[in-house]
């Protein structure tokens, strides 16, 4: 097809996606024009500006005045990409990880690096701590004491490589007996007796700074110190039990590097403070003579964010603060140590104008608990060191957005990301924006092979020069959708909050008594007929028509004609009428199975019936359960155990969208390209020869009222290609994390008894017992399904279920995933000797035979009734 020429041809050929958009209608004209001429003019009415030291931008207007949908704006996508191929475009095409580290503020220590090395323009400054020695450092501070310049009480020795013996060698307590502030971040230093005994002779320091020594590995190294300085009021940005006056005055910016207080203090030195910013202290006790009313008289903002303040009664937290009389604003996690009511915050301190953010009438006319409009964003972080790369890898996720490509054969499988450019990307959040920006694919020639992506910002407000240009991140989601939740991918939300959800959520697992289907009077019959006639049977799986050969079966190709319908289709009221299917036909599927087959519902089905159990990793619906997720991965952070998880969709197979991650912002972003449950991965399985596997077992039910099921005694395993670890480069890796390569990657059959007599050998351990709690556990999982779903009995239904298990490593099972109508492509194409059951061998070609034969006539070959 030729270029598009017209604006009715533009019109006709995208006005799906003009409308999914959202743009406008006045506006397509427009866009049209500026889309045929390639006009980006974006930088005649926007500036970006860096804040927050330069880890983060924000977008501003700077023309005169424009008006609500008057004009609109091309935004080019600086990158795009799927996302199991992020890492790979990042190592291999040009100046892309440059680009993106800057355009998300991840370089800003290389650039003032490369300042200080004169890679780039910008000058040294006067005292260049980076060029050295901490001997030369010190040698300086004590030429300023000798010249009687200067009595050092700040000092900063931070990355000089400072080990053990070199602290030492300093002798810093004879050097500088008035300090009062000491950094040592970032240095060598291991041993907690020899850098207590050092720190303890400097009599008047006040705050110490140990981050990023070798010293932590310890866990009570940080008591330890400061036990043995009773003085210390600071130990590694943490208040101790014994701050006071200076640590305060500290973090109400009276104390810094140029003022570090000294031993003539005039009286009441905190008078002036007006704004203390107490945030994540570890403050344990607010009842201190330091902070009082008389002390800070003046003080009219106060924020306790992230503190414990568990030594204090709640009575007492309100009685202090309400003899604050100038305080106007308060800041504090809701839940927390003020209560879990934000009105009754409200109630106790009238004199409050602003709590976290909110007018107080607002939120008394509103009786809100919990409120936040000052939230914090998520800033990257990085380690010192850590490549360009993994920088941008973690930060993209403030960043990126997503969609996925259609036509009118089919939905692409998994979705396309992007980073908008540079002015895009400076747009920050709003709850009232007052821009809008939609995605848009531009086929210039008609077709999805033209396509060209672009986002097209336009005003949905009217703004003038100096406002700032914000959109809303989570457009067209409210709270029916979690919204606050799922602003933690952005921002630091109130953790107390989300942890309470998580425990109430937990504690109710825990109470749930384990549930017993309702028994039935009667087993199933056999459909053998006493005349010989076969059973017809429809499929309309190729493997069952070419491998079902038993006499007392025959294929027929219409539905309505067979005994059974054995079929891959989903069957509802529907596809029964269009088949002309009657309630008098067997088919292989039971109602309400969705309670095993979807993931989510699984999760649900067992944790009705059975609550938390070993067998069953923690598993929450992100649609409904987000924020017990977000408390139960910042409990795990608090108390740094695993905290790495595994995003399924809800009813796909073959691992497609699945993504494994320890980032919560990715967790909570991944939530746009489907429902998905989020599971804890399993970290440590047990390996075969150092790779990862699972074990697929083929379950057959012949009711579930009363609950007949047999489980087949030919099983196999799935191996991966690749050597398993945790080297956080791998999650990408299909042949490393997973086992599925009837599909993808490079099958590895390897034949059951081998696997298990290897395995034994490999692992020092039984088979069998392996085998008994893995039959013990599939049993529990079709139990809490006839439990809570009763209704799924019919007793016109018979079905074969896929059951996928993996070991941890302690061979303990653990249940993955259950599958209707599993591909069965091994079970007909192998001869297996069982090695379970009786042990003889079990050719393919008779799969099916003794499949039906189980489920319609009874038998029991080469099957064990579970």
């Amino acid at each position: 097809m030729s270029r598009l020429q017209s604006f009715d041809d533009f019109v006709n050929v995208h006005g799906v996606i003009l409308a999914a958009a959202g743009i406008p209608q006045s506006l397509h004209r427009i866009l049209f024009q500026k889309l045929s001429s390639d006009t980006f003019d974006g930088g005649r009415y926007f500036q970006i500006e860096p804040l927050e030291d330069g880890r983060q931008r924000r977008l501003l207007f700077t023309s005169d005045f424009m008006a609500k949908h008057s004009n609109l704006f091309l935004v080019d996508h600086a990158w795009t990409f799927r996302l199991s191929n992020a890492y790979k475009q990042l190592c291999e095409a040009p100046g892309l990880a440059e680009r993106m580290a800057a355009l998300m503020c991840v370089d800003i220590d290389l650039i003032s690096a490369a300042k200080e090395a004169g890679d780039v323009d910008g000058g040294a400054g006067e005292e260049d701590n980076s060029k050295q020695s901490a001997a030369e450092i010190v040698e300086r501070e004590m030429g300023k004491v000798k010249e009687g310049r200067d009595d050092t009480r700040w000092l900063e020795l931070e990355e000089l490589d400072i080990d053990d013996d070199m602290l030492v060698s300093l002798d810093l307590p004879n050097k500088f007996p008035n300090l009062l502030a000491l950094s040592l971040c970032g240095n060598n230093l291991m041993d907690v007796e020899v850098v207590s005994k050092e720190v303890t002779r400097l009599n008047n320091l006040k705050a110490l700074w140990l981050n990023n020594n070798p010293i932590f590995e310890h866990s009570n190294s940080e008591a330890a110190i400061i036990q043995g300085c009773p003085g210390v009021e600071i130990c590694n940005s943490k208040f101790t039990s014994n701050y006071g006056e200076w640590a305060l005055g500290f973090c109400g910016g009276i104390y810094d590097n140029d003022n570090a207080g000294g031993a003539y203090q005039r009286d009441h030195p905190l008078e002036s403070v007006t704004s203390l910013d107490l945030s994540n202290r570890s403050i344990r006790n607010l009842m201190n003579k330091a902070f009082n009313p008389d002390e800070i008289a003046s003080l009219s903002y106060l924020n306790l964010r992230g503190n414990p303040l568990d030594q204090n009664s709640l009575s007492d937290l309100l009685q202090l603060l309400k003899g604050f009389s100038c305080l106007q604003s308060l800041e504090v996690d809701i839940p927390g140590p003020l209560g879990e009511s934000a009105a009754a915050i409200v109630e106790a301190l009238p004199n409050l104008f602003l709590l976290n953010g909110v007018n107080t009438s607002k939120i008394l006319e509103s009786g809100k608990s919990v409120v936040d409009s000052m939230l914090q964003p998520r800033l990257p972080e990085w380690a010192a060191g850590e490549p360009l790369i993994d920088r941008v890898i973690n930060a993209m996720w403030l960043y990126i957005m997503t969609y996925r490509l259609a036509d009118e054969e089919k939905i692409d499988e998994t979705s396309v990301w992007y980073v908008m450019d540079e002015l895009g990307s400076a747009l920050r959040h709003s709850d009232r924006p007052n821009f809008r920006v939609s995605p848009f694919l531009y086929m210039p020639e008609g077709n999805l092979a033209s396509a060209v992506s672009y986002s097209i910002l336009w005003p949905i407000d009217d703004v003038r020069e100096g406002d700032e240009c914000t959109r809303d991140y989570l457009f067209g989601i409210g709270e029916e959708k979690q919204r606050s939740a799922r602003l933690t991918a952005w921002f630091h939300t109130p953790i107390n909050y989300f942890i309470k959800e998580y425990e109430k959520y937990k504690n109710k697992l825990q109470s749930v008594e384990i549930a017993s289907p309702i028994k039935g009077s009667s087993l199933t019959s056999s459909l053998f007929r006493g005349d010989g006639s076969a059973l017809r049977v429809y499929a309309d799986i190729p493997q069952v028509e070419e491998y079902l050969t038993r006499p007392e079966f025959v294929i027929t190709t219409e539905p309505k004609d067979a005994d059974i319908i054995w079929t891959s289709m989903q069957i509802d009221e529907e596809t029964k009428k269009a088949a002309g299917i009657n309630d008098e036909q067997y088919i292989n599927q039971f109602p309400f199975e969705a309670c095993l087959v979807m993931k989510h519902h699984l999760a649900e089905t067992i944790q009705k019936a059975h609550g938390l159990v070993e067998w069953f990793q923690p598993t929450y619906n992100l649609e409904t359960q987000l924020s017990q997720l977000i408390g139960d991965f910042h409990l795990r952070e608090r108390e740094k155990l695993d905290n790495l998880w595994i995003l399924k969709p809800w009813n796909m197979a073959r691992t497609i969208d699945t993504t494994i991650t320890s980032n919560l912002s990715a967790i909570i972003r991944l939530m746009e390209t489907g429902p998905k449950i989020c599971q804890k991965y399993i970290e440590h399985p047990a390996l075969f020869k150092g790779k990862k596997f699972d074990v697929r077992y083929i379950v057959l039910v012949r009711s579930m009222n009363p609950l007949d099921i047999f489980l087949a005694d030919v099983f196999w395993v799935r191996l991966a290609n690749n050597t398993y670890t945790l080297e956080k480069h791998s999650f990408d890796e299909y042949e490393t994390h997973f086992t599925v390569m009837n599909y993808r990657g490079r099958l590895n059959h390897m034949n059951t008894p081998d696997f298990v007599k290897e395995f034994e050998k490999e692992h020092e351990v039984n088979w069998q017992d392996i085998h008994s709690r893995i039959r013990n556990m599939i049993k529990s999982a079709f139990k809490a399904a006839a439990a809570v779903h009763p209704e799924m009995h019919h007793s016109k239904s018979r079905a074969m279920y896929g059951v996928d298990v993996m070991l941890d490593c302690n061979f303990e099972p653990k249940l993955l995933e259950i599958t209707y109508c599993p591909d069965c492509t091994r079970a007909v194409t192998y001869d297996t000797e069982a090695v379970v059951g009786g042990g003889e061998t079990v050719k393919g070609k008779d799969f099916f035979n003794y499949i039906f034969g189980c489920l319609f006539l009874n038998e029991t070959n080469h099957v064990s009734q579970l």
